[in-house]
């Protein structure tokens, strides 16, 4: 791999502030290089917004980035180490195939992570191969696109490169290196990991470098590592709160899945639920459904508990005052993400003041629409349009349409215009998602045969899932009922 300065024009502006930080948290090695690397997909207007020549970046030397055979002159790439709690179990961890190669900076001011997710081994890998396959990444590149759409907090996909190679799995299976765009990589396992094997002085200089990264411009504190918790668990509950809103499951939400900036990371057996039901699981490996639909707001509180007590000797001297702070922010979690949920709630069926009914109201419709087996998103697509399908067995039953009376009269008692109400609603209810059905097809028609065009109709579907255009009609349609289950894999 060379590092030389022959990428002036693409716009790189790279700074290494985490490769500051104690030589414990990373280790600097280069990517390992590939064959034949080819440019399969590539996110032109992220790549603007972040300061890059789209065109110059697509150029053969761009490509060699992005698979990691060059590096541009101020790239520092390193594997960052991290801890977690996978299903519940701790362990040692660390980027085991990903390599931060440096921060850009926007013309915007901000500071985003560049990483390339499949760019070979790491001192970190656990006898894989440090490899990524194609599907994967454009499934992340697919999924992450579309969450940032819907208006919740993902890391983003810049690009895909096919790497000429194969990955062994249970069969072969072409390779890819994914540009995967951050916030910070900066995760709860990565405060679990400088408590348990860094000093106070580590654990103190990762903390300030996380408030420095994502809390800098709230106003000075008393106590910032209190601050830092407190800030944490409101990014989390929001987050959480709307993947609760858009159906969401993230099926895989381990400590180190979960990052500091409140930002979604990791997509590998996540997917978009269509029939309501919170038990609804898809990871092939979460057989005890520990992160179904359900579940997550639960969890999220547990991660923040973990997070919490790696952060104790930095919250008091006394052992017993940092637990007791400490407690006092996650208990408070379960009241922040309910109330971030419902006010999301209310928006979906576009009331605009609360009344302490409204939570009877909400709790009924999903009783009902579990009960009838109903579609979540199309659920309130049909409600923001007022119409109504008759073969749907949750609009044709008389307890639907005793409920719709006591919306109708709910919506009375605003003074919000109807025709305001209506447009919340279509601002909170998208008109379609990445159906898990179409994410599949996508996949197979790119990776079997080459085909790009359904993967680029269906990013453009996504693109804008809230304008309830005649060309996403298509999109909305469910698939016939499956012959089994609907199953995600992680670490493919």
């Amino acid at each position: 791999m060379k590092t030389n300065n022959e990428f002036p024009h693409q716009g790189w502006n790279l700074d290494n502030s985490y490769a500051r930080l104690p030589e414990s948290f990373f280790t600097q090695l280069t990517p390992s290089p590939v064959s034949s690397p080819e440019l399969v997909i590539f996110n032109d207007s992220l790549a603007s917004a972040l300061g890059f020549q789209s065109k110059e970046l697509q150029s053969k030397e761009g490509i060699e980035i992005f698979a990691g055979n060059k590096m541009p002159e101020t790239a520092y790439p390193l594997a960052q180490a991290y801890a977690g709690h996978q299903f519940g179990h701790f362990t040692m961890l660390g980027d085991g195939r990903a390599l931060l190669i440096g921060e850009q900076l926007t013309p915007a001011g901000e500071r985003v992570d560049i990483q390339l997710k499949g760019s070979g081994r790491t001192p970190f890998s656990r006898g894989g191969d440090g490899r990524a396959a194609l599907g994967p990444m454009l499934r992340e590149y697919v999924i992450s696109e579309a969450m940032h759409a819907l208006g919740i907090p993902t890391t983003r996909s810049l690009a895909v490169v096919a790497t000429g190679e194969v990955v062994y799995r249970e069969t072969e299976l072409p390779g890819a290196v994914l540009t995967r765009v951050a916030a910070s990589h900066l995760r709860v396992g990565t405060f679990q990991y400088a408590a348990r094997w860094g000093s106070k002085k580590d654990l103190q200089a990762l903390a300030d470098y996380a408030w420095d990264r994502h809390f800098s411009d709230l106003p000075a504190v008393q106590n910032r590592y209190l601050s830092l918790l407190q800030q944490v668990a409101a990014r989390q509950a929001q987050l959480i709160a709307k993947w609760q809103l858009a159906g969401f499951i993230h099926g895989v939400m381990n400590t180190d899945n979960m990052t500091i900036s409140g930002e979604t990371i990791d997509y590998g057996p996540c997917a978009f639920m269509d029939t309501f039901d919170p038990k609804t699981v898809f990871s092939s490996i979460d057989v005890q459904g520990r992160y179904a639909y359900g579940n997550q707001p639960r969890i999220g509180e547990w991660n923040l508990a973990r997070f919490a007590e790696a952060l104790l000797p930095l919250l008091d001297d006394d052992e017993q005052a940092a637990v007791d702070q400490a407690q006092d922010v996650i208990s408070n979690f379960a009241s922040q993400f309910r109330q971030e949920w419902l006010n999301g709630m209310r928006a979906k069926l576009g009331i605009t003041n609360e009344e302490k009914q409204d939570i009877s109201l909400v709790e009924d419709l999903l009783g009902m629409m579990q009960q009838e087996k109903a579609d979540y998103t199309n659920t309130f697509r049909a409600l923001t349009l007022g119409e109504y399908p008759a073969d749907t067995a949750l609009f044709a039953g008389s307890a639907f349409k005793q409920w719709e009376e006591r919306w109708q009269s709910r919506l009375g008692r605003q003074t919000c215009p109807e025709a305001e109400s209506k447009q919340l609603m279509k601002r909170h209810n998208p008109a379609i998602i990445p159906r898990n059905h179409l994410v599949e097809e996508a996949l197979a028609a790119a990776v079997d045969h080459g085909d790009y065009d359904v993967l680029h109709r269906l990013l453009a579907a996504l693109a804008d899932p809230y304008a309830y255009s005649p060309e996403q009609t298509a999109y909305a349609v469910l698939p016939p009922p499956p012959s089994q289950p609907y199953q995600t894999y992680c670490g493919t």
